[in-house]
């Protein structure tokens, strides 16, 4: 045990944002993100039966956002027609406005399709249980 850590942070998953340098990028993917074929080169980790903001809340406890970028965080854009509602993106950006003093700013949004390709060169991905659509959050990290 390990105080000032949130227990939601795995040794593995601690082991990992540790590994990860300045400018890689995490993936905090929702339930039905193709975790396994996107992440083909990239560390796997599976949170299971976790949502995404009990998720995001522990890791930028101790992983800092990129300063060095105009948007650390991405957030995959809702595919033109399709009318579904992203209330979860209220709640990362209040969780995102508590760790950095950014707030939303930090916050910025990328075409499906061009989601798909910038995960693929993420460091790693997280599985989660997240049922919300459009839910899928990317972090690039900083320094400290």
């Amino acid at each position: 045990m390990l105080k000032g850590i949130p227990g939601i942070l795995s040794p593995e998953l601690l082991k990992v944002l540790c590994e990860m340098g300045h400018s890689d990028r995490l993936v905090i993917a929702d339930g039905n993100f193709p975790v396994e074929s996107i992440g083909k080169n990239a560390v796997v980790i599976r949170c299971d039966g976790h949502n995404i903001p009990e998720l995001l809340e522990a890791i930028l406890q101790v992983f800092p956002l990129d300063t060095y970028v105009e948007k650390p965080v991405s957030l995959m854009e809702v595919m033109p027609g399709d009318t579904v509602e992203t209330p979860i993106w209220d709640v990362y950006k209040e969780i995102i406005r508590k760790y950095d003093d950014r707030g939303e700013t930090t916050v910025g949004n990328i075409e499906r399709f061009a989601f798909y390709e910038e995960a693929k060169k993420a460091y790693a991905v997280i599985a989660t249980s997240e049922s919300a659509l459009y839910a899928n959050i990317m972090l690039q990290k900083g320094v400290i």
